[in-house]
């Protein structure tokens, strides 16, 4: 596998979904959404655009050589963009990388939903781990796993009470746990 080319493809899924994510932006907020959690967002962005530039470089600097359990990671990779498309299209103008809400419109539980509460940090928690191990940036996969926790820490207590004080959330996803299937809601 190529570096540059895998590279590249990461950069531009996270673009197309950028655009994805404006387009429902305009959509939900015509309809009448509310934003919230604007100061962490951004720090989101530029914590998501170091981990690119720290994966190239560390990569890079390591000689951009496919780790020697890239035949691990790669199913793992593809496997997590699967459920990426899943959760996107399961939640369709709703899905978006900012927290926007209807006030009073039930909450989506169809697709990876029906068994989690929060697939898409599922999601992005995991490639945070499975890019840098491909190509043995093993340096980025730590710095970035440990930042992803702490942003997602602020990221999903905000939006569960955005989401449980003006939408059904509460009611719809007691049962369901944050990250994975098998483990008991908290």
């Amino acid at each position: 596998m190529k570096f540059y080319a895998f590279f590249f493809s990461v950069v531009g899924m996270r673009m197309a979904e950028l655009i994805i994510a404006k387009r429902n932006e305009r959509a939900l907020k015509a309809m009448g959404a509310k934003e919230f959690g604007k100061l962490h967002y951004r720090w989101m962005v530029i914590m998501h655009v170091l981990f690119l530039l720290s994966f190239l470089l560390e990569a890079l600097y390591k000689g951009a050589r496919l780790s020697r359990w890239w035949s691990l990671f790669l199913p793992m990779f593809l496997i997590v963009q699967v459920l990426r498309i899943w959760t996107i299209f399961s939640l369709g103008t709703f899905w978006n990388t900012k927290i926007l809400v209807l006030p009073n419109v039930p909450v989506v539980v169809k697709g990876p939903y029906r068994f989690l509460r929060h697939p898409n940090y599922l999601v992005v928690t995991l490639e945070i781990i499975l890019i840098p191990l491909l190509f043995q940036a093993y340096g980025t996969a730590v710095v970035f796993s440990i930042l992803n926790a702490y942003t997602l820490s602020i990221r999903i207590s905000l939006e569960e009470k955005t989401l449980m004080s003006m939408t059904n959330y509460g009611h719809a996803f007691q049962k369901r746990p944050r990250f994975f299937p098998f483990f008991p809601a908290r």
